[in-house]
């Protein structure tokens, strides 16, 4: 449509504007430490004192404030609410996934434009800062990704109904007078080609748009004209950016012999790739964002920076993989509570398995960080205390890892056969595996998160606000492994016996728990407690807020998967409803 396309113009206009200018990108250190307690120098972050005549954060800098404020507006609509709607539909191949692209890249790009005058005409308060560089990379990661889903779309959408429309697959009269008998098809309604014996059934091959026809009784009659042509146009629409539009059939003439079917699998397999890290991604931006914000983690600060946001953004995203496994995703593998529907035989690795492992690399990489912000000097009690941590992640992962293992499970069950055991038979009944096999329940994970929980909550800090903060992460932690540990006796008690989702009531608590710690971790840096305590704000405020964001997001969350099941549903209909189509002709 005309209007249409005028509006998409206007929006890659202002997107293009926006990515035009070019701002300084800063970047800061890169070495992790997993360093909590020590004390250090003070730096300007969001708490500085009232009285400071100077401004010496972006929060404290009144003038051009609607900018950034229109900024941190726009980020949040289109990576919090636009972005995950856009993958879930990407992932469901769903015809609507281009437009909300579109939208995402919209919004993106307007805010971009903002920040891009903000700090032209603001001072650098946070010189060296990752948040700028990570954002200009996401930018243009999801501006890639977008033109790779047009080009895949278009080629593969008129690629292969040209290949459709130019299949015959030769069928005699004896197969089609078959086909009408066990169908009963009446004769005056089945046609074929007056110069062939019958080819062409399917509903979108050549021959039923041929000019002529004979009845199955040989009388010449026109044709009348198919509009097979024009329901697949009127689908293609559905599908396409542009549809009716110059642009449109510019496109669909190009692109489908533009490039080769190698070169479009390799835009489908980084298409595909975007989709599975652009979210975790965007969470890091969105985290740098606010860090950049409030000028937190400055100098000697980025460790016990590093070490809070990584560790807390880890269990964040392990509760939305946990509430993502209740919702019934990835029940295609057996992960949502369900026995493995697969019947192949192939292996696959259990969500046990997989959390078994993380915590083992985990704690492999970070033992080598928890003394790098006091390299050089002498071990501190606090270092051996966190060097003993990673130790617990090394080994209950590996220990998870062995519990999951079949190999290592059928080893242990093997005993030493004697004479006795020959001459003795066992029935039937009792050389079956228990129920409980069929279903993996490894309590090691949960085990090593309610020790780390514990630990946390009893860990010591500078100041009694810091210690009530970690204290409540460390109890939601605890939380979380009872919680898990509640499903394990439900499902040994019961266990599933169906492919679909079994939805065990305690994994909302678990959860709610992991994300709500993760969050409540993130903010027990020393930077932030330093700008509570500044603020006159008390260790329940960050609680609180908490709460209330991390129960509105689960809502968000299961809203947008139930958006994905409709687009799939209705993608399955429109697919089964093709399908009767085309076994009626």
């Amino acid at each position: 449509m005309p209007r249409f396309s005028q509006k998409f113009v206007a929006l890659a206009v202002a997107v293009l504007l926006g990515l035009a200018s070019v701002a300084e990108a800063h970047g800061h250190d890169e070495d992790i430490s997993m360093d909590m307690g020590e004390p250090t120098m003070s730096r300007p972050t969001i708490a500085q004192a009232s009285g400071s005549s100077k401004p010496q954060t972006y929060f404290q800098f009144g003038e051009h404030s609607g900018l950034i404020m229109a900024h941190i507006l726009l980020m949040a609509i289109s990576w919090v609410f636009v972005l995950p709607i856009g993958v879930l539909l990407s992932i469901s191949r769903s015809r609507y996934k281009l437009p909300v692209q579109l939208t995402f890249l919209a919004t993106n790009g307007i805010g971009v434009f903002l920040i891009t005058i903000y700090n032209a005409s603001t001072p650098d308060f946070y010189p060296n800062n990752a948040h700028h560089k990570l954002g200009w990379i996401l930018t243009w990661t999801v501006c890639a990704q977008a033109v790779m889903g047009i080009i895949s779309a278009y080629a593969n959408r008129r690629g292969g109904k040209n290949e459709e429309r130019g299949a015959f697959i030769p069928i005699s009269t004896e197969i089609m007078a078959e086909h009408q008998r066990l169908h009963g098809h009446r004769p005056s309604n089945i046609y074929r080609l007056s110069n062939d014996s019958g080819q062409g059934t399917e509903p979108n091959t050549e021959s039923l748009r041929s000019q002529s026809i004979s009845s199955a009784s040989s009388d010449q009659q026109p044709l009348p004209k198919l509009r097979h042509e024009e329901e697949e146009d009127e689908q293609d629409e559905k599908v396409g950016l542009v549809q009716g539009s110059r642009l449109g059939q510019y496109l669909s003439k190009k692109i489908p012999g533009m490039l080769s079917s190698r070169v479009l699998r390799i835009f489908e397999f980084f298409y595909n790739a975007i989709d599975r890290v652009i979210l975790i991604l965007g969470f890091v931006a969105l985290t740098t964002g606010i860090i950049t914000y409030g000028g937190f983690f400055m100098g000697a600060g980025v460790f016990s920076g590093l070490a809070h946001f990584i560790k807390g953004g880890v269990f964040f995203w392990y509760g939305i993989l946990t509430l993502g496994r209740w919702a019934g995703c990835f029940q295609e593998i057996g992960w949502a509570w369900n026995i493995n529907p697969s019947k192949s035989g192939k292996r696959s690795f259990t969500a046990e398995f997989v959390e078994s492992f993380l915590i083992f690399f985990y704690g492999s990489t970070n033992i080598f960080l928890e003394h790098l912000a006091s390299w050089g000097k002498e071990w501190s009690a606090q270092d051996l205390e966190h060097i003993s941590i990673t130790v617990m992640f090394i080994g209950g992962g590996l220990c998870g890892m062995f519990v999951e293992s079949k190999r290592i499970r059928d080893l242990l069950s093997v005993t030493r056969e004697s004479a006795q055991s020959h001459t003795h038979e066992h029935s039937d009944d009792e050389l079956q595996e228990p129920k409980s096999y069929r279903f993996s329940m490894n309590p090691l994970p949960a085990l090593v998160v309610l020790l780390l929980g514990l630990m946390m909550s009893s860990h010591h800090q500078s100041s009694m606000i810091s210690t009530m903060i970690h204290k409540q992460w460390g109890t939601l932690l605890v939380g979380a492994a009872f919680a898990r540990a509640a499903t394990y006796v439900i499902f040994y008690l019961s266990p599933p016996t169906s492919i679909l989702p079994g939805r065990p009531p305690t994994e909302l608590i678990t959860a709610f728990c992991l994300m709500a710690g993760g969050t409540v971790f993130m903010a027990s840096a020393r930077d932030t407690v330093s700008a509570i305590e500044s603020n006159n704000l008390d260790a329940m405020f960050v609680f609180t807020v908490t709460m209330g964001l991390i129960t509105f997001l689960m809502a968000w969350i299961l809203l947008v998967i139930a958006i994905k099941g409709c687009a799939v549903r209705k993608e399955n209909r429109s697919n089964s409803f093709a399908y009767r189509s085309m076994a009626v002709a």
